[in-house]
């Protein structure tokens, strides 16, 4: 067995990125690193490394644990590494806005354009 994987095949192996092509881009625009530094795809990752992962607001840091080439099933995935993730922030409930009540006609022509600026269209 290799002592070494791609760092883009790893991160979709173990199911972090739904696509490869999704990884390698990740990869590309800085959003990967490994042991602190920014990633490029075909960069080698061994066991015991810290490869950290941003997506949107959230940030991914696990330890590598074992090596993966090919995608596998997901409690394989779950074990081939240690997550020291920092746990999500609390979601917010929020009320959606521009939702009319059941039963109360088409908004007159002032309500829509309210609407329209609360939802940033104008």
């Amino acid at each position: 067995m290799a002592d070494a994987v791609r760092v883009d095949a790893w991160v979709w192996a173990v199911r972090l990125y739904k696509t490869r092509s999704q990884a390698t881009a990740a990869c590309r625009a800085g959003h990967v690193r490994v042991d602190g530094d920014r990633a490029k795809p075909a960069q080698a990752v061994r066991v015991g490394s810290t490869v950290e992962v941003r997506g949107g607001e959230r940030v991914r840091i696990v330890e590598v644990r074992q090596l993966l080439a090919k995608r596998v099933g997901a409690p394989v995935a779950q074990a081939a590494y240690i997550d020291h993730s920092p746990p999500p922030p609390p979601r917010e409930k929020v009320s959606p806005f521009g939702v009319r009540d059941r039963g109360a006609g088409r908004p007159t022509k002032k309500e829509r354009r309210q609407l329209d600026r609360l939802r940033g269209r104008r």
